[in-house]
């Protein structure tokens, strides 16, 4: 059986097969995997308007692909609770498509870090293009160890961030010391259901970790009693997956349609390694929601008074 742990074999044979990895390295390969990346997921995924790297939340009523994906924000912030005269830091902002959604359509403020300095290139370029540039401010920095001072936000947000964490307990032992006494952590992500794995399944598992760039998964059990183990309380846990799953089905069949044209160009040499990796995890990343291997879950939790 193979059991889940820290990825050793990161990104496969793309960087540092087989090898033992900083925290550092971590940060510096998940900013290589979005830089290189980025017309993959400007062309196949986001649009100018959501500017999203995730998942869609679909429901009654989501029509497209775009729309499921600004719904995530919603659902998001209603579950949070978040209000117009909040601050809300978004650890691991991507381009920044959650920090201006929240200040165009909550009008609270929104501080978006990022590992990769490109990103917060291009989430500041964004914020102005979308009029919100007064409300959003982004850097690059670990939101294991930011630079802000103990209880500067209301809200922590993370979406589909905070599987970056190699021990998650950095992340919340962060976010407890940021948030105000009351304030709320909201995170969403996919979680594995479980620990053995046979060799197929193993093998769509470490497709999607080395694919995206993340050192390892937590289970839900692991993730909910992490946060209380760090000080949060009121843990509240949102089943996802179905709603999710109309995603991961688009960017499988996305993938397929594009697969001769993912070989002529890796055989060309016109793709990064970190392009044909991420083009795996697009085919993994379904086998492991339709085999049950994982599930998505969207986390509150409180920071006491």
């Amino acid at each position: 059986m193979y059991y889940l742990e820290a990825n050793r074999d990161y990104r496969n044979d793309s960087l540092r097969h087989g090898a033992d990895f900083s925290e550092e390295e971590i940060h510096v390969d998940t900013a290589k995997h979005y830089d290189d990346c980025y017309w993959d997921y400007r062309t196949a995924w986001f649009d100018n308007e959501n500017l999203a790297l995730h998942y869609g939340y679909w429901e009654d009523g989501i029509k497209t692909h775009s729309q499921a994906l600004l719904n995530k924000n919603r659902i998001m912030c209603a579950i949070a609770g978040i209000k117009p005269e909040d601050h809300v830091l978004d650890a691991g902002c991507g381009i920044g498509g959650s920090s201006i959604w929240l200040a165009k359509n909550i009008g609270c403020r929104a501080t978006g870090i990022t590992v990769s300095e490109q990103q917060v290139e291009h989430a500041r370029r964004n914020a102005a293009r979308h009029g919100v540039a007064d409300k959003t401010a982004f850097e690059a920095a670990n939101f294991c160890r930011t630079p802000f001072p103990d209880q500067s936000f209301d809200v922590v947000w993370a979406v589909e961030s905070s599987c970056y964490a190699t021990d998650k307990r950095d992340f919340f032992r962060e976010a407890y010391r940021v948030l105000k006494p009351g304030g709320t952590l909201i995170a969403c992500d996919g979680y594995a259901t479980r620990r053995e794995f046979n060799e197929e399944e193993w093998r769509a598992v470490m497709d999607c970790l080395n694919g995206w760039a993340v050192p390892n998964l937590a289970t839900v059990e692991e993730f909910e009693s992490g946060m209380i183990e760090c000080g949060f309380r009121n843990v509240q846990i949102t089943e996802a997956t179905k709603e999710t799953m109309p995603s991961a089905r688009r960017m499988y069949l996305t993938a397929l349609l594009t697969y001769p044209m993912q070989l002529t160009m890796q055989w060309l040499g016109l793709r990064k390694k970190a392009q044909t990796a991420n083009f795996k995890v697009a085919l993994a990343q379904w086998k492991v929601f339709h085999g049950g291997l994982v599930r998505y879950c969207i986390f509150r939790a409180e920071k006491p008074r």
